[in-house]
């Protein structure tokens, strides 16, 4: 674009990280037009957020993306414990819990470095015919009734209807619309982070070396020859993160020397905090993911909520934008997620301090709405707000119905009568009685989450007219 030329779009989406990756794809295949702008050159080229939760599978399914992911990814190792240069035993880092047919990604989270999870959305997203402004720094947004101005640093203007901060803990966006954060340092110490090569380490576990100067974990990174280096400085030193500074410390903390670390491939350090977005939206323009809450690393918690924030807003947007629903629509995003990010941050914060163990809290699948403003009725063994259980079909699963942009009134156990209902906008599956559903007729949202439920369609209709 040139300096003076005005991209007109739907939706601005600040930051090419795995949120506004997600969101960009989510959007692509409703029809709605995005400008993703990312001042870096390219896609993030770290192993940051490197665990996926059974929830962000469920997502990944229905976002056409999970066959990729789980041929990329490997199950988390268990953790290997060295003292003095030898072999102490194992130990599980998560509580086991089953998959079933009506959560069939439960277990533990999947390893997968943040990098190839961006590639493998950036994919999908340039397959749905999107693309990545990168390069494009954002360097000033205003707005007005209609809608949202951005000036980028690769030249020209893009006005959009809406525009979306998925720009990180130190989003430019939110800083420009005076959006506070609160929040707590977790701990006085930095953490290192780091993709290393180490031949001469066996990739079989998730090697973990404690010590009195602070704790040095190695991770073997699926599909790769690296590891992510995870490594403690009490005390607030800062780490060296050259290349020779990195292999310092693995021979430091370790037994290996500092030439079994072939090569150092990123590195970063930060202060573990936790913290949440004064509000989640001024005006048009929304945060999600980091740039509304930054979590400790501990329990894999913020990479998974950042997707979810992109899920529940991308199909709202969609509605608003593409099908007629009110606007008031768009509201419900801060009310659904503002609240459930408050409660992964306990979560995080807790598992950080050893306060509670990695398990079934931390996969995600408990997550729901209840209680929300989109959240009506109940029947059988759910409510409204709960996530919408799996299960077997004729035809697939139940996830196989459910993918895809509309919602689905699924009648379990029951021959109520049900009107008719725009066939696009609304699919239609009836079945026999499902344990985990028990009877009744569930509305489906668009995001797996059931939006109404009942007996009968009383009160379907007008629960259909605001969204």
């Amino acid at each position: 674009m040139e300096l003076n030329d005005v991209k007109e779009t739907d939706v601005l989406i600040v930051g090419a990280g795995p949120t506004g990756l997600a969101l960009a794809v989510d959007l692509a295949r409703r029809g709605v037009r995005t400008v993703v702008a990312e001042k870096a050159g390219g896609l993030f080229p770290g192993s940051r957020g490197k665990g996926i939760q059974p929830r962000t599978l469920e997502v990944f399914d229905d976002l056409g993306v999970v066959g990729d992911v789980l041929e990329a990814s490997g199950p988390a190792p268990v953790q290997m414990i060295w003292q003095n240069g030898e072999r102490q035993g194992e130990r599980t880092m998560f509580e086991p819990v089953e998959a079933t047919p009506a959560a069939p990604y439960a277990g533990m989270p999947r390893i997968l470095p943040q990098w190839r999870t961006q590639q493998i959305l950036h994919a999908r997203l340039t397959g749905l015919g999107g693309e990545v402004t990168f390069g494009a720094a954002l360097t000033s947004i205003s707005q007005d009734g209609s809608g949202v101005t951005a000036t980028l640093s690769a030249g020209g203007r893009v006005r959009a209807r809406y525009a979306v901060a998925a720009d990180g803990g130190r989003s430019t966006v939110r800083a420009a619309l005076g959006i506070g954060m609160t929040g707590e340092a977790l701990d006085p110490s930095s953490l290192l982070v780091a993709d290393v090569r180490v031949p001469a380490l066996d990739r079989l576990n998730w090697h973990v070396f404690p010590a009195d100067a602070g704790f040095l974990v190695l991770c073997p990174l699926p599909g790769t020859e690296d590891f992510q280096l995870a490594a403690q400085f009490p005390g607030g030193e800062r780490p060296d993160l050259s290349r020779e500074g990195v292999r310092a410390l693995v021979a430091a903390r370790t037994h290996l020397a500092a030439d079994d670390v072939t090569d150092v491939l990123w590195a970063s350090d930060f202060r573990p905090r936790a913290a949440l977005a004064d509000r989640f939206r001024e005006g048009r323009v929304f945060l999600a993911g980091d740039a509304a809450h930054v979590h400790s690393p501990a329990g894999g918690q913020g990479l998974n909520t950042s997707i979810q924030d992109a899920y529940n807003l991308g199909w709202k947007l969609a509605r608003v934008l593409r099908d007629g629903a009110p606007v008031s629509l768009l509201d419900s995003y801060e009310e659904e997620r503002r609240p459930n990010a408050a409660q992964m941050l306990g979560l995080s914060t807790r598992v950080h301090r050893g306060e509670q163990q990695r398990g079934a809290a931390t996969q995600q699948l408990g997550i729901g709405y209840r209680g929300g403003p989109l959240s009506v009725g109940a029947a059988g063994e759910l409510a409204a707000g709960d996530r919408a259980p799996d299960g077997p079909v004729a035809d697939g699963t139940l996830f196989d119905t459910f993918r895809g942009p509309h919602f689905t009134l699924l009648a379990v156990g029951t021959d109520a009568g049900i009107p008719p209902l725009d066939a696009a906008a609304v699919h239609v599956l009836r079945i026999d009685a499902y344990e985990p559903y028990g009877k009744g007729l569930f509305l489906v949202r668009p995001d797996g989450y059931i939006g109404w439920a009942g007996a009968d369609t009383t009160g379907l209709a007008a629960y259909l007219t605001r969204c």
